[in-house]
């Protein structure tokens, strides 16, 4: 819709008289340009203009630091986007009780800087973590190479307040401050890519720093002989933090573990790894490595595509031989970075065509074995490719869920599931 300058006026006194602006080209979502972006200064201002906006019919776009803002189906509509960069403090650290309450604008790197100096963490491992804020990373569900020993966001969250689209502030777990009866609201809204309502504030259980670390990567001759030995340290005694694997079309697969603990318990486990698998080959490479993932996400060329792939950890290995005979028929270029978890983040490169019936066919076969692709970047050429894929029976419920909580559909309409 076309804002009124009666609206505008309303939304200006709700958000703060310089706290309103006319969007920009930089402020684009997917290709859609809104027309004003809301800064308010703390969650009531957040509220309030969240309210005015349902009411007037205004389509919004939730955003923090707008790393992953083209994750998703573009919108239907983006009249509006509402940001959270000024909700950007540390409001509680008790360390005593290794808890936290956070702003949904604050950056993970921040936060983390923060706790470090009680010695303690949030045991996450997101993109981008100079920029990403925390209401980005649990909208999206973001998460790395931690979750195979500390658990998804959902398991490391235990407290959220949301401003819902009729404006209320809805808290649930945590400090209370209003409880929604019947909804977990930490997890729901965790990966629900801001449709349900806009994060202002988490509360997260923390995990000590460790005393060392040290990574040992190593190389294998195929998928199969690299999905044994990770098969080998899973069913080990091995007390790893993360496992992870890195392979591009025409090389062989590597291997990266993540040991923390004492110096005495790293020489440990690295010699009860070495002793596990035979290696006499395995090194000690740069921490560089845990960033794979993120570097895939460069350079930003026109004809690359990521998708993010979830199988169980068994079906690695045959999944990405799927993979590489699915992409090289189509002649494109591939990078992964798969984490023992069984969730793997794919490149694609190559001609628009080839890589859409790649990813439709990659997505058929893994969908038939119980899995999932997301696709988390497309290029502009291939913007009707759909984010999601099939969600089974879920859709459904989800559906009846955000008619129960943003019954107008004014937040983020269609980047969801089923067009949620």
């Amino acid at each position: 819709m076309l804002m009124t300058s009666s609206i505008e006026e309303k939304l200006r006194s709700a958000a703060g008289a310089h706290n309103l602006r006319a969007a920009t080209a930089g402020d684009m979502v997917s290709g859609v340009l809104p027309q004003f972006v809301a800064e308010p200064d703390n969650e009531q201002q957040l509220a309030a203009v969240l309210s005015l906006a349902n009411e007037a019919g205004i389509a919004v776009i939730p955003r923090g630091s707008g790393t992953k803002l083209d994750w998703g189906n573009p919108p239907k509509k983006a009249e509006m986007i509402l940001s959270t960069a000024r909700l950007n403090r540390i409001l509680e650290h008790a360390w005593a009780d290794l808890t936290v309450t956070v702003e949904a604008g604050c950056t993970l790197r921040t936060l983390q800087e923060t706790l470090a100096r009680h010695g303690q963490r949030l045991a996450f491992d997101g993109l981008w973590p100079e920029r990403a804020t925390i209401g980005g990373v649990l909208s999206t569900n973001d998460s790395g190479a931690f979750r195979l020993r500390f658990g998804a966001l959902r398991d490391l969250i235990i407290g959220v307040t949301l401003a819902l689209a009729e404006g209320t502030l809805a808290s649930s777990g945590g400090k209370v401050v209003k409880n929604v009866a019947g909804y977990d609201l930490p997890k729901l809204a965790t990966g629900a890519l801001g449709t349900l309502g806009v994060i202002t504030r988490a509360v997260f259980r923390l995990h000590p720093l460790p005393w060392g670390a040290r990574t040992i990567s190593f190389t294998a001759d195929n998928l199969r002989a690299m999905q044994a030995h990770i098969l080998s340290i899973q069913d080990s005694k091995l007390a790893h933090t993360a496992l992870q694997i890195r392979c591009a079309a025409g090389d062989r697969p590597d291997a990266d573990i993540l040991f923390e603990a004492t110096e005495a318990g790293l020489n440990a486990q690295e010699s009860q790894l070495r002793e596990l698998l035979g290696f006499t080959n395995a090194e000690q490479p740069t921490e560089q490595v845990w960033n794979a993932r993120q570097d895939l996400w460069s350079p930003q060329i026109e004809n690359a595509l990521i998708a993010k792939l979830s199988v169980l950890p068994a079906k690695i290995a045959r999944t990405m031989e799927l993979l590489e005979v699915i992409v090289n028929a189509q002649q494109l270029h591939w990078q992964i970075v798969a984490q023992a978890t069984g969730i793997t983040t794919v490149r694609l490169e190559g001609e628009l065509a080839r890589i859409s019936v790649a990813v439709e066919q990659l997505r058929a076969e893994v969908e038939g074995s119980g899995g999932s692709l997301v696709v988390l970047r497309r290029p502009k050429g291939l913007a009707s490719l759909d984010a999601w894929g099939n969600v089974g029976d879920a859709v459904g419920l989800m559906q009846a869920v955000k008619r129960q909580l943003d019954p107008k559909a004014t937040l983020n309409p269609g980047r969801f599931f089923g067009g949620i």
